[in-house]
């Protein structure tokens, strides 16, 4: 009887094994995983999917990667792994990828390896380590390159694996755009060096030295660049000096130019008096970059200083260039005219940065190709699926409003940072040097009036909030905190996470913002879609009137004045209706009108007609109703500055502001793909008796629970212990 039970054990012995090696044969060619994050950070976005499932050529990728690095970048090297494998399996044969063993002491093959990575302008970068509890540096190459076509892309550290994934697939579509661009183009792009001849007298004097070999230097850049560019540039360098007409057109394109008196240099030689232009031109039809050849410099006791250009910085100024001017990234506006905020950093390196945007300009040009814009010359180009208009100080005519307004009825989107008060520094009369506080006074530029029209506004106030940025006192001053109420916070639960582009940000601060209301009525009248993006807490107020924002003025009002969360951030979509559709199309202002006076012949010749033109020119159709569009609107162009906004783009400010743009511009999943690995993750606010409660019971009710299960348990083994005894003690 027991041998069919020894057999049945075998039987199922060889079933099981059987069962775990079919598992097995299975799981080497089934793959799959499963992210249970709640942001998805550890899958690839669907954007990163369509990136590389487009790839009609094979993609590479080299890493670079010191190995047995120390924690926390030993995590680094297994997340990259683990995120190029996942590409790996979307780009199936397109997409290949390889690690290159760089570390020390490893023999020639990584000695070779490092080679090769400094050829990519990889270089090492320092790292700290804890040994013996000592803080030591190390140097690790942690980088990697992209290899498509005859296009390279390199990412030279990878330090952090925040945003990884986002910087290596705006690379992929960047490249897969980029060859397309060149392969289409019918005349070459142009390089053009001018370099006056007259500065080779002056540059020892300015500590500008080897003038004569920069031609020779940035012919080789472009020689080196053409060999991933598919030799598609032209290089060409020309003399102002020698060349009248290469001394005009350095003009017109507004490059530096370099103005000196005669004087006597040290060794008693006469230096004549004379002129000088140097930069750099990349043009291709009619859309130019400049490039800055000397940077000019502003120090402090030494003066101005001048400085070439270094050969690495020079050189990739050269390849952003080419690439805005074929337009490898899509084109954006941004309103240059009217007073706005110059996109970019202060005129001279080294001056004062307040109120510079060179971090949001940065951010802009790694996504997107930025064309300024300049109304008072020229009309809003076709083809811009967004624009920009950040602060305008000016008051814009009834024709340049008619523009903006028909712009947006072709379905077009504006991104408005309205500010509703002009800042103006005022100086004490009786002190010399001493300024005053500034002066706030209401600001009217006119597109007040079209936001108005559908059913948009923003209130002649500023919004302060107790739930602000706290400012750190020095100690000289007596220490602490000091709240700067024209700083709202902007908490997780005050932001609309109905919207794709706020779902992953959790907190946002702004300055010096204005509220915004919306007619509901004329919005529904209209057709059009209000949404509120995000508003102040519940214990905000409004100040109007008088503005005196000096923090140590600021007092919060009393228990008995209304306060009340006010929106600062909305989205209005729809068909929008047009301004101007019941007036008749405003006239542009002629020449003469705006400071340039003509020929009075000429101009008598142009107005003789044979034939009336007034009833043709009034032909000009309005649109009346527009296309679905959008418009964006901010109380603030404050929050574009650097001081709000860090040059990775990590914070939730500059994450909120490109998730803005990109979604103007038809890239939301670009946008979901930046802000997934966000890591600003604040507490939710409790009110002070629950946090008192959960204290106290973290202190004391855990103690207490873990006594009464201790208790349970010792009752519970001591009922098991009798009933065993009454069941054998007979």
């Amino acid at each position: 009887m027991s041998k069919p039970g020894r057999m049945s054990k075998h039987v199922r012995f060889l079933m099981y094994l059987a069962v775990v090696v079919l598992l097995n044969l299975a799981g080497t060619t089934l793959f799959f995983r499963v992210d249970l994050t709640a942001n998805k950070m550890f899958s690839l976005s669907e954007a990163s999917r369509t990136a590389v499932g487009a790839l009609s050529d094979p993609l590479t990728v080299k890493v670079f990667f010191t190995s047995q690095l120390p924690a926390p970048y030993n995590n680094i090297e297994r997340s990259l792994r683990d995120l190029l494998a996942e590409y790996s399996v979307a780009g199936n044969r397109y997409f290949n990828y390889e690690f290159y063993d760089v570390s020390e002491g490893k023999g020639e093959e990584a000695e070779r390896n490092r080679e090769i990575a400094r050829d990519y302008g990889i270089h090492p970068v320092q790292i700290q380590k804890f040994e013996q509890d000592e803080v030591r540096f190390q140097k690790a190459y942690m980088g990697m390159v992209l290899i498509h076509g005859d296009l390279i892309e390199t990412i030279p550290a990878i330090t952090s694996t925040e945003g990884l994934e986002y910087k290596i697939t705006v690379k992929i579509r960047k490249m897969a755009s980029g060859i397309s661009a060149l392969l289409g183009l019918e005349e070459n792009v142009k390089v053009l060096l001018f370099l006056s001849s007259s500065l080779q007298a002056v540059g020892p004097h300015m500590n500008l030295t080897g003038l004569a070999e920069v031609p020779g230097k940035v012919e080789s850049m472009v020689e080196k660049l053409n060999d991933s560019h598919y030799g598609k540039l032209t290089f060409s360098s020309l003399d102002p000096t020698r060349d009248e007409q290469a001394g005009e057109e350095a003009q017109t394109y507004n490059l530096l130019r370099l103005r000196w008196d005669a004087f006597q240099d040290r060794r008693g030689q006469q230096i004549p008096e004379g002129q000088g232009f140097a930069g750099l031109v990349v043009r291709h039809g009619d859309r130019v970059e400049g490039i800055r050849l000397i940077k000019v410099m502003k120090v402090p006791i030494f003066g101005t200083q001048y400085q070439l250009m270094d050969a690495a910085g020079l050189e990739q100024a050269i390849g952003e260039a080419v690439e805005n001017v074929i337009q490898v990234n899509e084109e954006i506006g941004y309103l240059s005219s009217h007073g706005c905020l110059e996109l970019g950093g202060p005129p001279i390196p080294g001056q004062q940065t307040q109120g510079s945007l060179a971090n949001f300009h940065d951010l802009l040009r790694e996504d997107y190709t930025v064309r300024r814009i300049n109304l008072k010359e020229e009309s809003i180009p076709e083809g811009l699926a967004s624009l920009i208009i950040a602060g305008p100080k000016e008051e814009f005519t009834d024709y340049e409003l008619y523009e903006i307004d028909q712009y947006l009825m072709k379905g077009r989107g504006l991104i408005l940072f309205l500010d509703r008060f002009r800042e103006v520094q005022t100086q004490d009369p009786n002190r010399r040097f001493r300024q005053q506080g500034p002066v706030y006074l209401p600001l009217d530029t006119g597109i007040e009036k079209l936001l108005t029209n559908y059913g948009l506004s923003s209130s002649t106030a500023y919004v302060m909030d107790e739930s602000c940025f706290k400012q750190r006192v020095p100690e000289r001053f007596g220490g602490g905190e000091r709240p700067i109420y024209f700083a709202p916070i902007i908490k997780n639960e005050s932001i609309n996470k109905e919207m794709a582009v706020l779902k992953d940000i959790k907190g946002l601060v702004m300055l010096k913002a204005s509220p915004l209301v919306v007619d509901e009525e004329k919005a529904k009248e209209n057709g059009l879609k209000p949404v509120r993006l995000f508003s102040s807490s519940d214990q905000s107020w409004e100040m109007k009137g008088r503005i005196d924002l000096n923090p140590l003025l600021l007092r919060p009002p009393g228990p008995e004045e209304p306060r009340k969360a006010s929106a600062l951030a909305y989205v209005l979509e729809g068909g929008f209706p047009s301004y101007f559709a019941d007036k008749p199309i405003p006239e542009k202002a002629a020449p003469s009108e705006t400071g340039t006076e003509g020929d009075p012949e000429e101009e008598k010749g142009k107005g003789e007609s044979e034939i009336d033109l007034s009833e043709i020119l009034r032909a000009e159709a309005t649109v009346k109703e527009g296309k679905p569009g959008g418009v964006f609107l901010v109380g603030t162009s404050e929050i574009l500055q650097d001081n709000l906004i860090d040059k990775e783009g990590k914070s939730p400010n500059a994450q909120f502001l490109m998730n803005v743009i990109d979604a103007f511009n038809g890239r939301e999943a670009y946008a979901l793909m930046r802000t997934k690995a966000q890591r600003f993750n604040p507490l939710r606010d409790i009110e002070p008796g629950t946090r008192t409660m959960i204290k106290s019971f973290n202190i004391a009710g855990l103690p207490v629970i873990v006594i009464l299960v201790g208790g349970l348990v010792w009752l519970r083994r001591v009922s098991r212990k009798r009933m065993i005894q009454n069941m054998f003690g007979h």
